[in-house]
């Protein structure tokens, strides 16, 4: 819609997690080197946290891209709410492993078969789990006991954690000192700085097909703004601006201005700081609420009460 008015061939706030788009910020640079390193170098589990929308999951697809590029073996698994058994199953599925059997000691050996395999290959197998933050306990302790797959000298698989801050909360719970205790890097993600925020906005529109040489789209007044209401989270920035486009666009404006970029964040009460969860809290949630214990409990209780009611005269359930 405006794309032409701005002269762009694409649109460039889309929140896709399109790698094209990865703004490469220092500290986004050290932390992909240290992720490519972790796996180069065979270090078993490498971790990467980050507050939600600072761009873990492009982040994620660059580091795909490379894999990809090497000829790397990958699985990965975006949807974290899962038990021990529907874990091996997908891990199995993401590899392109046949296994007839469900049985979890039958899936183990085939996957050691097969990772192997590969090692006498040359080749390198990565397993990636995107919202690391809702694995269970039982799962947590599944993938630590992947990392025993190994050679006398080699890992034979990389495992990627990435979640959002609340994993490493759960890491630091007593219970999961030994999985803790077998993470070599550990990366991060964080929000951008006001300069960033500037380069950030001009890059994607550059990537968009905005002329270097052609008038502005965004003031820096309104950059300021943009960086002002986003605190510097990518994906907010890519909400105010996409937005700040349109009404833009409506409004036949360029460069685009502060008020506009006001209006977007009102509109969104992004003018409104939340209240968020303490670090108890979300302790005592991943305690209680992520184990597979309390699912499986929670099920047994209701199981005995249907059974209860249906086993009763209709006269008393009435």
């Amino acid at each position: 819609m405006y794309k032409r008015f701005f002269e762009l061939k694409a649109n460039p706030f889309n929140v896709n997690p399109d790698p094209r788009y990865l703004f490469l910020t220092k500290q986004i640079e050290e932390t992909l080197s240290s992720l490519m390193y972790g796996i180069q170098t065979r270090k078993g589990i490498v971790t990467l946290a980050g507050e939600v929308g600072t761009g873990k999951t492009t982040l994620v697809n660059r580091l795909l891209d490379w894999l990809h590029q090497n000829a790397a073996k990958t699985a990965f698994l975006f949807n974290s709410r899962m038990n021990s058994s529907q874990f091996f199953d997908f891990v199995l599925a993401e590899f392109g492993i046949r296994c007839e059997s469900s049985s979890k000691s039958q899936q183990l050996i085939k996957l050691n078969q097969w990772l192997v395999e590969r090692f006498r290959a040359g080749e390198t197998c990565v397993l990636i789990i995107d919202e690391a933050q809702n694995l269970t306990f039982a799962v947590l302790e599944e993938i630590r006991m992947l990392t025993n797959l190994e050679t006398y000298t080699e890992k034979l698989l990389q495992i990627v954690l990435s979640g959002q801050p609340e994993f490493e909360e759960k890491l630091n719970l007593p219970q999961l000192r030994q999985l803790r205790q077998r993470i070599m890097i550990r990366c991060k993600t964080g929000p951008l700085t006001k300069e960033e925020t500037h380069s950030y906005v001009l890059e994607r529109l550059k990537i968009a097909g905005a002329a270097a040489n052609g008038p502005p789209i965004f003031s820096p007044a309104a950059r300021d703004a943009i960086h002002l209401y986003s605190l510097g989270v990518p994906r907010v920035v890519n909400l105010l601006c996409e937005h700040a486009l349109i009404n833009a666009y409506v409004e036949q404006q360029r460069p685009i201005q502060p008020k506009i970029v006001e209006d977007v964040a009102r509109e969104f009460r992004l003018d409104v700081v939340e209240p968020t969860a303490t670090p108890e809290g979300l302790r005592t949630s991943a305690e209680l609420y992520n184990s597979e214990a309390f699912i499986q409990n929670l099920g047994e209780v209701l199981s005995r009460f249907r059974i209860s009611q249906h086993s009763q005269p209709a006269r008393e359930r009435k």
